[in-house]
């Protein structure tokens, strides 16, 4: 935390702020397309940990995020999707918008204050993903690598600010329970998109230490439906250029994993969790070709297949070698 910032802090302000409440083990979350309905209330009635999408909560025709005042959601382990792949693709397709970065529909302001209502575990920064159906060339993906670290200096400030107004009439616990800070995201399609991406994100968040602890959850964008063994954007490739390069402490998140390799990914005790909607599109797919409607119940019981193989590939096997962390 700079010296001007420090100077203004009001002496409620928390100090060391963890960005993630993290269970021992790897944790799968099941993506939710809604903010609320049969499909959440599924997740609940089975206690599946749950991503949802921002984009799942917003209004395009009052340009505000509709946040229900009760849905099964808000008593699930929820985390935040900041629906960066979502907002980059309709801003190839429809062209600048009002919201962050001219990017996204929504502000900052929004933004968080969609992730302080839901009562949500954790929450993604706005970050711009770099798939190849939106990047198209190395210059482009170098820009989103950089406006990704712009954009996790712009949801501190805010989550700072509104944290210090707060702190004039509360106690720090209850500052920090209501505005939490983000998890940071890191961008790119190689090895050393990633590697940069990692080092933008450590100048901008230790700026603002002490007032954050070193962030227990890092997020890893841009890997969903990503090959694994690709010598330099492969999965695994990714994870080899990482691994003794997170801050000591952090763990990750991957966004949208093929559930071909969790049986891996359990035995790096560095990965937190990972996510996935694979069962919904599986779902799709199987109503397609049987030419029957896709109802929700078959989506449910896709949803429970999907989990229950993860929760397999996730239990301890026999000649499992899990590998110990590599700090600095």
């Amino acid at each position: 935390m700079n010296a001007v910032v420090a100077a203004h802090a009001h002496r409620s302000m928390p100090i060391g702020q963890s960005n993630a409440s993290l269970a021992d083990g790897m944790v799968m979350r099941a993506g939710i397309p809604q903010s609320g309905g049969r499909l959440t209330f599924h997740a609940f009635d089975e206690g599946y940990p749950v991503m949802v999408s921002a984009s799942a909560f917003w209004n395009p025709s009052k340009g505000c995020f509709r946040i229900p005042e009760a849905t099964n959601l808000y008593e699930l382990d929820l985390a935040l999707d900041s629906a960066g792949f979502t907002a980059m693709k309709l801003w190839k397709e429809k062209g600048s918008t009002n919201g962050i970065g001219n990017v996204f529909p929504w502000s900052f302001s929004q933004y968080i204050e969609l992730a302080c209502s839901v009562g949500a575990n954790w929450w993604s920064q706005p970050d711009l993903c770099c798939e190849p159906e939106i990047a198209c060339s190395q210059e482009e993906i170098d820009y989103r690598v950089n406006a990704t670290a712009t954009l996790l200096e712009g949801a501190l400030r805010v989550v700072y600010h509104w944290q210090n107004e707060l702190a004039k009439t509360c106690s720090p616990s209850v500052v920090g329970n209501m505005i939490r800070p983000p998890v940071p995201i890191i961008q790119g399609w190689s090895v050393s998109d990633y590697q940069r991406s990692l080092d933008l994100l450590m100048q901008v968040w230790s700026r603002w230490e002490p007032w954050l602890a070193t962030p227990k959850l890092i997020g890893i964008g841009s890997v969903c439906r990503r090959s694994l063994k690709h010598p330099t954007h492969g999965l695994h490739a990714i994870l080899a250029g990482l691994e003794g390069q997170l801050p000591t402490g952090s763990r990750l998140h991957l966004f949208g994993v093929k559930g071909s390799c969790l049986s891996e990914l359990k035995m790096l005790d560095w990965v937190a969790s990972a996510d996935s909607m694979a069962y919904d599109f599986g779902a799709r797919v199987q109503a397609h070709r049987g030419g029957f409607s896709n109802s929700v119940q078959l989506r449910t019981q896709a949803m429970t297949r999907w989990m229950q193989t993860a929760a397999d590939k996730l239990l301890p096997a026999a000649g499992d070698q899990f590998r110990l962390p590599m700090f600095n």
